[in-house]
């Protein structure tokens, strides 16, 4: 049986490592059947390409329910879950407030394309608790506020050019779908088909931690950089945390050339604290973006800047974003569920802490043994990864071939009923529903994966 379930799931029985205290595979009998049922529907199978679980052993888990911190398979394994949607389910899964005050509104219709009280509730909530935004706008999405923040800061200072960072991820718009090329300072390459090489020639990519190469781009494109957009905290390739040094660096050099400094916030806004990276590191961008966290993981985004930046948008100006389900009642009421969570006294402090005392037990367990694994972390995020680098802070700093190590110790921890985001890429979060038996539990669990990963063969 043994031989058939590695035959099934990974496709080749040398794959796995073989040790006497490896878990038997949890069944994904009826998850594997979903998804060969769904490849005659979507490519691949799947409707975001991460989730094929391609980067990992085995087919995808169908989820049927979550509650607190934890998820449920089709097959009713139970996990613990560390992934949060991604990240916006700070609150944890079906969280009560959020899931009653949504069941509320729905009562009265959930789309009417015309404005709600709720805008204005959710707004006022938003903005009276964040120093950085004097005037925002809702979105359907945080790849949706990202693209209108680039058209706002192009119409704003009249300019083309955009200067993004090698390992920073902003949703998957044309123009923001693209990658180094060689050399210090770069056009952008396609690194998706159906880009055009023209879209991608109007952004400039760059290493992070790279003050010359910032400096290089903005003397190349002298007067035609209209903003340069970076990840609060880059979090989507790896957890790659800048020094303060350097973001006052960015910010002092965008002032100083007329281009404007966006922070995209989709994963660090409301998760770091309720005022994100910007706050974090006391530092004003122009323009800000935020994802599904605002709208307690339903599908929302949002940008905000200066009451005179956002003066440009449409109507009042002539940059035009639109979209029938912006503010949409649903979304607007979760999110006032969530954020007044969220800006209640102590809320961060105390998620915070408990999610540091829980990545700094596991680095504590790897130090000890000498693994080459670090646990880099900030507020309630944290990232696994395999090395011995007291700082990765570049996509080039890490090492592709590390990826096989988190392949296994992904599989061992689903066998142990702990779910992480199907990438060792991915950053993990704890939520305020992740109490202290349950993060012993998954402590426990992370350390017997670990041990297999450095003893496969003992």
């Amino acid at each position: 049986m043994l031989d058939q379930i590695k035959k099934i799931f990974t496709g080749s029985e040398e794959e796995i490592p073989m040790n006497t205290n490896r878990k038997p595979d949890i069944s994904r009998e009826k998850s594997a059947a979903l998804y060969e049922k769904s490849k005659t529907y979507f490519p691949g199978g799947v409707n975001s390409p991460v989730r094929a679980f391609k980067s990992v052993y085995g087919t995808p888990l169908f989820i049927q329910k979550g509650d607190g911190c934890y998820i449920w398979d089709a097959d009713g394994n139970q996990f613990i879950d560390f992934c949060a949607s991604w990240g916006p389910l700070i609150l944890g899964h079906n969280h009560a407030k959020v899931r009653e005050k949504v069941t509320e509104v729905m009562q009265n219709g959930m789309s009417f394309g015309a404005p709600t009280a709720l805008e204005n509730e959710l707004a006022e909530l938003i903005i009276k608790n964040n120093r950085f935004v004097e005037k925002i706008r809702f979105t359907s999405s945080g790849t949706e506020a990202v693209m209108s923040a680039i058209r706002l800061a192009r119409g704003y200072t009249n300019r083309n050019k955009i200067i993004k960072f090698e390992g920073c991820y902003h949703g998957h718009s044309d123009s923001l779908l693209v990658k180094a090329g060689s050399g210090l300072v770069t056009f952008g390459e396609t690194s998706s088909a159906g880009v055009p090489k023209s879209f991608a020639e109007e952004t400039i990519v760059i290493a992070l931690n790279d003050k010359q190469a910032l400096t290089e781009a903005f003397a190349q494109f002298q007067g035609d950089v209209a903003a340069v957009i970076i990840e609060g905290i880059p979090a989507n390739n790896g957890l790659l945390i800048q020094d303060q040094d350097y973001i006052e660096f960015l910010r002092e050099s965008c002032t100083a050339n007329g281009a404007l400094l966006i922070f995209d916030e989709v994963i660090t806004g409301f998760r770091v604290g309720f005022e994100g990276a910007a706050a974090h590191y006391g530092i004003k961008p122009d323009i800000v973006t935020y994802g599904k966290i605002i709208g307690g993981g339903l599908p929302v985004g949002m940008y905000g800047a200066s009451a005179e930046i956002m003066s440009h948008i449409s109507p009042e100006g002539g940059v035009y974003q639109a979209g029938t389900l912006s503010g949409n009642p649903v979304a607007m009421a979760a999110g006032i569920a969530a954020l007044t969570e969220l800006s209640r006294s102590g809320f961060y402090k105390e998620l915070n802490v408990k999610a540091q005392e829980f990545v700094a037990s596991i680095q504590r367990f790897a130090t000890a043994r000498n693994y080459k694994f670090k646990v880099f972390t900030i507020g309630s995020i944290f990232w696994f990864a395999f090395t011995d680098k007291e700082k990765i802070q570049t996509a080039e700093d890490i090492d592709p071939t590390s990826m096989e190590k988190f392949k296994v110790m992904h599989r061992e921890l689903l066998n142990r009923g702990i779910y992480l985001g199907p990438s060792g890429y991915e950053v993990g979060f704890v939520s305020a529903a992740h109490t202290k038996i349950e993060l012993e539990k998954a402590k426990r669990a992370i350390f017997e994966a670990l041990d297999l990963v450095f003893n496969p063969h003992p």
